[in-house]
């Protein structure tokens, strides 16, 4: 079953065409602050731009999570899903932390059980770039050919480049992801009733520290619960404002 694919094309990109690419991973990635939506952009921006590439996909690796996946086109993305097997380019450029090329799928022994299903889709050839994300996420780039022995080692040289600048980008947009879910906490309907604040004032009395400070102190709490900031708030209110037995 094959998947309908731009015509196969041999050469790589130059130095212009490769910061091109850098740059238009950059523009959409910057302003994105949720990390799928971000695969999303990464692995279409890719795939479009990279020459022999006709498929991208990525493979992230999350603690306590399954295994996320994002896929220029969908019937493709069970190729980069561990649920499907670990035994995969991806997993091995994971273990590996270096880069895995196949040239030609033909000729290939390595994953017994994800190279046929691979085939059957159309894919020729492959390329697994491992991604170092931040301290809890790590994972694979995965650019595929519709036709043998279109990626080359000269592709790798591309794929490095964009792994480690896809890198920086996913780590940046976690970053805001995680500042977006702090400025949530203190969205005005959740403050509304009062309670964060309430808790908030009692934390300052208590310690004599300021606002920011006594915020602070809520949002570690949290975090050590793994509980919602509103809760821990309404049990230190609830706390202070039980009468006390004479």
């Amino acid at each position: 079953m094959n998947l309908h694919m731009r015509e196969p094309v041999v050469e790589t990109l130059g130095v212009l065409e490769t910061a091109a690419l850098l740059r238009e991973l950059t523009a959409g990635l910057i302003a994105v602050d949720d990390f799928d939506e971000a695969l999303t952009a990464l692995v279409r921006i890719a795939r479009d731009a990279v020459p022999g590439v006709s498929w991208c996909g990525f493979t992230a690796l999350r603690p306590g999570e399954p295994a996320g996946v994002a896929a220029s086109d969908a019937r493709l993305a069970g190729l980069d899903d561990l649920r499907h097997g670990p035994d995969s380019p991806a997993m091995d450029a994971i273990r590996r932390r270096e880069m895995v090329l196949c040239e030609d799928l033909g000729r290939e022994r390595r994953w017994p059980d994800w190279t046929p299903r691979a085939r059957e889709l159309g894919v020729r050839g492959v390329i697994s770039a491992p991604v170092d994300v931040d301290e809890q996420v790590i994972g694979a780039i995965n650019l595929y050919a519709g036709a043998p022995e279109v990626l080359t080692t000269q592709h790798q040289l591309t794929a490095m480049l964009l792994a480690e600048h896809a890198g920086l980008l996913l780590a940046a947009v976690r970053d805001r992801e995680r500042r977006a879910a702090r400025a949530g906490e203190l969205d005005p309907s959740v403050l509304g009733d009062g309670v964060v604040g309430q808790a908030i004032g009692v934390i300052m009395t208590q310690r004599g520290c300021p606002a920011e400070e006594a915020l602070e102190v809520l949002r570690s709490a949290a975090s050590s619960l793994s509980i919602p900031l509103r809760e821990v708030a309404e049990r230190l209110v609830s706390t202070v404002s039980r009468p006390r037995d004479s």
